[in-house]
């Protein structure tokens, strides 16, 4: 007698158990991603502040026009590469969670993945004669789903590296051109 009931019941348990772990780590991921994220908002929230007051009493103390467009004038670059620098650690908290996104799905696959060949080197040993056609028709399913995930994945990182560096060449860009905005505006001051 076949025991296919329990097999099958043993490995939706087994599945059901591993899309659970997944869904725990990437909220796990998802969590920890939001905290850099609040804390990146807040320190930069208070600094902006800072920046904000010290630079409001600088403005205060001013004597004359021509001072007061030095003031502003310097302190453009400055603000600009403020913003340059939250872009950034913005994008590389995005990137990294992204990351971990990635390992936790790929690891979870690829466990989910021994568990079905192993579910079907079970099934096949027991498999009446004559099914070998259906059995070999199933492990090219499962090898054909495995290689199309594969090429997913490896799609999936390339368009992510390819917008980590149109981020970073786009970041680049601001840069220079910001800094010879600020550099423009000081000099007509």
């Amino acid at each position: 007698m076949f025991a296919f009931p329990e097999q099958f019941s043993n490995a939706t348990k087994a599945n059901l158990e591993s899309q659970f772990a997944l869904l725990s780590a990437l909220t796990s991921k998802t969590f920890e991603g939001m905290e850099k994220l609040v804390d990146l908002n807040i320190s930069t929230a208070k600094a902006s502040l800072e920046n904000s007051s010290a630079t409001a009493r600088q403005l205060l103390a001013v004597k004359d026009p021509q001072e007061f467009f030095a003031v502003t004038a310097s302190q453009a670059q400055p603000s600009a590469e403020k913003a340059l620098a939250y872009g950034r650690q913005v994008a590389s908290i995005a990137a990294d969670t992204g990351a971990e996104f990635s390992r936790a799905a790929e690891s979870q696959f690829a466990e989910v993945n021994r568990k079905v060949i192993s579910l079907v080197d079970e099934v096949t040993k027991n498999a009446p004669a004559g099914s070998e056609t259906y059995v070999s028709a199933l492990k090219t399913a499962i090898s054909n789903a495995n290689a199309g995930y594969e090429q997913f994945s490896k799609t999936t990182k390339q368009a992510a590296d390819a917008i980590q560096s149109n981020v970073n060449a786009a970041v680049s860009q601001f840069t220079a051109a910001a800094g010879k905005a600020a550099n423009g505006a000081a000099n007509a001051a």
